[in-house]
């Protein structure tokens, strides 16, 4: 294992604060390292993994593609990328989907979109948007400046021009920042990276009456928070308003890469012949990958047991909040569920790797988990005891 992480810090851009390990085999809920040991694992490849690791229908389907066809030019069909495009529409508001690679590329497509539309209605001063705090759509140079967290922006001045910034969950503001140059909305439905910030029920729809009095378009990034991840579908299914525009990413296709950008037909005819375009998007292997991620999440009682295993794993946390002071807040909803602790998160995140669970920490002191849909009650009692231990150990050592 040191030789593997000596060579990594050798040859690989140090862009991520990575934790001493190296993995190498997954299945269901557990991951193995190099050296044997097993962890539980709830940070899922950071939200990807819903289906769990090497979900048998995802594994079938990239063998199969494998042997038939691994890629082709998105200048000819393909049938896995149209089957997956008809799976999405079909259980979905949206009429068109384009397929890219990530999460940022998905919203750059959005953000492209959305400007297009009015430019094609000639009005060409539409093109600013409007995103909220906390929030994160990328790393592109157009998705970090739709990201409202200066520390992302650190370092990659000047930003691209276009993009204002309003509290979450907040209509009023949105409002009251609105331009004769505003094009779109743009919001995630849970904020995931920026703290598992979940709104008030009818902030969406709010948003959606905003837009439809002025005439803009409604961005819902769900890259981390769509695809069953909170017990239905997409989350914005949870609060009762539609977007004009979606983005996917992370868990479509199981571990695979991809994105997707889907739209109404509203929007969707602004994006023609040479407007856009992606060498990789919609890849064959990936878009297989995708058809059996959906047929898995609708036909194999994900999404039920993700709504039972949130609840049961929600009331744990509280029940650890009520019993440990430094437990601030429990937050989220489905397997998308935080604790805002009073203290830096990354110690327990490591002691944690320590005893054999992997978990996430976001904004220094939000503990995020994110397991795989498929977790049994069994796996969480396993986290809440080693958490119960941490903070048990925590209150009685010296300060």
């Amino acid at each position: 294992m040191k030789d593997l992480i000596d060579k990594s810090e050798s040859y690989i851009f140090p862009t991520y604060t990575r934790l001493p390990i190296v993995l190498t085999r997954g299945e269901g809920m557990k991951v193995w390292d190099s050296e044997g040991k097993d962890y539980l694992d709830f940070v899922s490849g950071i939200a990807v993994l819903n289906v769990g690791h090497r979900h048998p229908r995802v594994v079938e389907a990239i063998t199969q593609q494998s042997k038939l066809l691994m890629h082709v030019s998105n200048l000819y069909y393909s049938e896995p990328q149209i089957t997956l495009a008809e799976l999405l529409v079909t259980h979905s508001f949206a009429d068109k989907v384009f397929f890219c690679n990530s999460g940022a590329e998905a919203n750059e497509a959005a953000i492209k979109l959305a400007r297009k539309v009015f430019k094609d209605k000639g009005e060409s001063n539409r093109y600013h948007i409007i995103t909220m705090e906390n929030s994160f759509h990328g790393r592109t140079m157009a998705t970090l400046s739709a990201t409202a967290q200066k520390k992302f922006h650190h370092g990659f001045d000047p930003l691209l021009d276009g993009f204002s910034y309003v509290p979450f969950n907040n209509a009023q503001a949105v409002q009251e920042t609105l331009t004769a140059d505003t094009c779109a909305v743009m919001v995630e439905p849970i904020q995931g990276e920026g703290g598992v910030n979940c709104p008030s029920p009818d902030y969406l729809k709010d948003l959606r009456t905003i837009c439809d009095e002025y005439g803009l378009i409604l961005i819902f990034d769900e890259v981390q928070v769509g695809m069953g991840r909170t017990g239905t579908l997409f989350a914005h299914q949870h609060y009762g308003a539609e977007p004009d525009i979606m983005t996917l990413a992370k868990a479509l296709a199981g571990g695979m890469p991809i994105g997707a950008m889907l739209a109404n037909k509203k929007c969707a005819p602004s994006f023609s012949p040479s407007t856009h375009a992606s060498t990789f998007g919609g890849n064959l292997l990936s878009t297989a990958a995708g058809v059996a991620t959906i047929e898995a999440l609708l036909n194999e009682n994900i999404l039920d047991n993700c709504q039972k295993m949130g609840k049961y794993f929600y009331a744990k946390l509280c029940s650890l909040k009520d019993k440990h002071p430094v437990i601030k807040k429990v937050k989220g909803k489905g397997l998308l569920l935080g604790v805002e602790i009073g203290c830096e998160g990354n110690a327990i995140v490591r002691e944690c790797m320590r005893r054999g669970i992997l978990i996430n920490c976001t904004m220094g002191n939000i503990l995020r988990f994110i397991p795989p849909l498929i977790i049994k009650e069994k796996e969480v009692d396993s986290l809440i005891k080693t958490l119960d231990e941490l903070f048990t150990q925590k209150q009685s050592s010296p300060s």
